[in-house]
């Protein structure tokens, strides 16, 4: 009932999807992010590439909460398809962190990882070089109950730390921009898209530089949260930024419910792939999209239609 209550009282706009076809069995929802965010936009591109395409489907973009609401819609049977980190998804279905509270959610599957959401140390402060270094500093770690945090908590741990090492601050990515721009923090833990634009901004006006991970505390965060991915910030990613940033990442994911059929997960991601140039040209993000990388840091079980999918591919996944 809790897990209901929730969902129902999360307020929901829907856009405009491309008209059911005739031939459509399904009409499926995809639940997104807020409409000027990066979620909403990769849905309205997927209706408008895919949908005249498709037989078995067609689908219509809402615009949610993000991550966590899309999976408690998908199990209200709210939304059939949504966009999530993959790490939010690891929580949900394991009933850990975020969904502690609640419970496990099981009514929902893996599709395709599409793109990196990267997390990105940003200081101000030279003497700042490794997570290391922020023990005893000021640090914005996100929203307070927000994925962010747990990002943050998780990677301190790999180096031993925790909150009580440093003096934590909840702030959104543009707040945490304006306090290191102004001198109120040393640190902030965004996670985002690099380039992200509170970031552009701040370097245009500040000297930044991103705190590094390395290989082995890495490898020990990946021990015990496999959704997470090395990853390169390349140099000139921000103004100033002039050497490559080693750090990690969670995946913007596409998962299903267990409702929606075999053949319809089966033709959704066999378009994708078939039809990326069209979606490339209507977002960058979908530049990311393939098959090596679609299946990289997904801890929760693959829908029967993509793992159907991929296996053509010569890819097994569970």
């Amino acid at each position: 009932m809790m897990k209901k209550a929730l969902a129902i009282a999360l307020t929901l706009s829907v856009a405009a999807g491309a008209a059911t076809t005739a031939m459509a069995a399904e009409n499926l929802t995809l639940g997104t992010g807020g409409t000027t965010g990066t979620y909403y936009a990769v849905g309205g591109v997927m209706s408008t590439v895919l949908n005249p395409v498709l037989e078995n489907a067609s689908l219509t973009v809402t615009s949610t909460g993000a991550s966590k609401a899309n999976i408690q819609l998908i199990d209200v049977e709210e939304a059939d398809l949504a966009i999530v980190q993959n790490d939010v998804m690891y929580y949900a279905y394991t009933g850990t962190d975020l969904f502690e509270e609640e419970g496990a959610y099981e009514t929902f599957s893996s599709v395709a990882g599409l793109y990196d959401e990267t997390i990105q140390i940003v200081t101000c402060d030279s003497s700042i070089a490794s997570v290391a270094d922020l023990k005893g500093k000021t640090v914005s770690v996100g929203d307070a109950g927000s994925g962010v945090e747990f990002n943050a908590k998780q990677i301190l741990d790999a180096y031993g730390m925790t909150f009580d090492d440093i003096n934590v601050v909840n702030a959104s990515f543009g707040d945490s921009a304006d306090s290191l721009k102004d001198g109120k923090i040393d640190a902030a833990f965004i996670v985002a898209g690099a380039p992200t634009t509170a970031v552009v901004d701040l370097a245009t006006t500040k000297e930044i530089s991103l705190v590094q991970l390395d290989e082995e505390h890495i490898a020990a965060l990946q021990e015990n949260y496999d959704f997470y991915t090395a990853t390169t910030i390349p140099a000139g990613t921000y103004n100033g930024v002039t050497e490559d940033a080693t750090t990690v990442s969670v995946r913007a994911t596409l998962i299903a419910s267990n409702s929606v059929s075999e053949d319809a997960v089966y033709e959704l991601l066999k378009a994708m792939f078939d039809n990326k140039d069209d979606l490339v040209a209507g977002h960058a993000k979908f530049e990311f999209l393939n098959l090596e990388d679609a299946v990289k840091g997904i801890s929760v079980p693959f829908h029967p239609g993509a793992a159907k999918y991929y296996e053509e591919q010569g890819i097994t996944v569970e």
